[in-house]
């Protein structure tokens, strides 16, 4: 991948979960920490677990509410917080991520996170890993009401970050929000290959992505 065209870039909005952080802990929680204790919880199986659970996981992916740990806990009778945290030392940056915004730092980039990730959720990996020093913003799609999949995202962002989208690089994960940011017009995207270190590499279709953040630091100072 060549690297992105930095004299042509003034802002960069970067994704957490699968982007800076290491999608593991994210995926363990979901798919065997957060069933296998729900079904303690609930006394039953883990199979009728996953029965129940996955349904209800397929109704709301890509809505804010699959974001939400608020909803998640009513819906499921759980303190997912708190669960949460019985796994957090899961939560892990990934390799030269510290580099890389370091040097976006030192170029005087203007740099905001911009994450689906319920504020609680997001607080739980701060204490975890010290990212807040480099970012100008750190934006929860919650504080909008909107997740990055939609463009109301995007426009409220706009209001409250501005930004020009020529000029700015988003690198994200999730094919649908990287596409969403192509209908509002962010120039430079860049998708995720291995979001999640324990899992193969992706497929990310028309988007050109990244390895390593070492691939980004060239041309960077």
């Amino acid at each position: 991948m060549p690297a992105p065209p930095w004299s042509e870039i003034d802002t960069v909005l970067l994704d957490m979960d699968g982007t800076l952080l290491d999608l593991h802990f994210d995926n363990h929680f979901w798919l065997e920490y957060l069933p296998r204790r729900y079904a303690e919880h609930h006394g039953i199986s883990r199979a009728m677990a996953d029965l129940e659970l996955q349904p209800l996981f397929e109704a709301h992916a890509g809505k804010l509410t699959w974001y939400c740990l608020d909803f998640w806990s009513t819906e499921l009778k759980l303190s997912v917080s708190a669960l949460k945290r019985e796994v957090a030392h899961l939560i892990a940056l990934k390799p030269d991520a510290d580099r890389f915004l370091a040097a976006l730092r030192q170029t005087g980039k203007r740099v905001a996170l911009i994450t689906n990730a319920h504020r609680d959720s997001l607080s739980l990996k701060l204490e975890k890993v010290e990212l807040a020093p480099w970012f100008d913003r750190l934006i929860s799609s919650h504080d909008y009401g909107f997740p990055k999949e939609d463009q109301q995202f995007w426009f409220a962002l706009q209001q409250d970050f501005p930004f020009d989208p020529a000029r700015t690089l988003f690198i994200d994960d999730s094919l649908p929000i990287l596409r969403s940011a192509c209908r509002y017009g962010i120039a430079h995207l860049l998708g995720v290959r291995r979001p999640d270190s324990r899992q193969p590499p992706r497929d990310t279709a028309e988007f050109e992505a990244m390895e390593t953040y070492r691939e980004l630091l060239e041309g960077l100072g």
